[in-house]
């Protein structure tokens, strides 16, 4: 990855075409995040967010990250498709420029009771505020290497599930969160969240790898979740984000 660009009130971490790295707040903004209190189909969720943003006076392009829950993990063909349907309503927002995507997400697949389509689960944009110091979004990573080809051909220990596999995904995964927020010359000291997305049992290195590592000082939000993509099984993202609410549906 690219040194940081700029959009008009955050920067972020230049990644592939369905989203960026991550997203932190620039001089003057911060983030803030709104849960949806359920699921929220895709087309009613960007109507809902687009609204949420008029009601607060902010321009649709303070829109910066996102988490999405998807019914099953998709084939790489299925995950280009659904990609280019989520971008194309980026490219009408005046958000996104070719293939050149500022927006962080987070996709993933409940394995319970999961929503009958693509929704949203959550979102964050910027607000003016001043005095407040950094805020930022790291997106979402399973255990692939972005952008470099197939994601057979870029997991770690791909297809394996066995304890030390999930391991070594974790370790993987990890790393890459500390990658990201390095851009933002940040760490796990300053996180005010992290998110987990497994199916798998983490407690033989939740306490020598997570927890000894930061990665869990406010706890650890364990969602039994899928990555979006078939084969991978480990993925994370974290935050610092000082206000969040969560917005009632119905």
């Amino acid at each position: 990855m690219s040194a940081l660009k700029t959009k008009s009130s955050y920067a972020y971490i230049p990644g592939v075409m369905q989203y960026s790295a991550g997203v932190a707040a620039a001089d003057g903004f911060a983030i803030e995040r709104a849960r949806f209190e359920e699921p929220v189909k895709l087309d009613e969720g960007f109507a809902r967010i687009k609204a949420h943003l008029e009601s607060i006076g902010r321009p649709l392009d303070a829109f910066c990250a996102c988490e999405l829950r998807s019914p099953a993990p998709f084939t790489e063909a299925g995950f280009r498709t659904f990609n280019e349907a989520y971008s194309s309503v980026l490219v009408d927002w005046g958000i996104m420029e070719g293939e050149d995507n500022p927006v962080a997400r987070s996709n993933v697949c409940p394995e319970v009771a999961p929503p009958s389509e693509p929704s949203f689960h959550a979102f964050c944009y910027t607000v003016p505020a001043a005095g407040v110091g950094p805020t930022f979004v790291v997106a979402g990573s399973g255990e692939a290497r972005e952008g470099q080809g197939t994601y057979r051909d870029n997991t770690v220990r791909f297809g394996e599930t066995t304890p030390d596999a999930i391991a070594e995904k974790a370790d993987y995964v990890l790393g890459e969160m500390e990658r990201r927020m390095s851009f933002f010359g940040a760490g796990w000291a300053d996180t005010t969240a992290a998110q987990l997305y497994t199916v798998h049992p983490i407690h033989a290195f939740l306490e020598s790898e997570i927890v000894r590592r930061g990665a869990a000082r406010h706890g650890l939000t364990w969602h039994y979740n899928r990555p979006p993509v078939k084969d991978l099984e480990y993925e994370m993202d974290c935050r610092r984000i000082l206000t969040e609410r969560v917005l009632l549906v119905g």
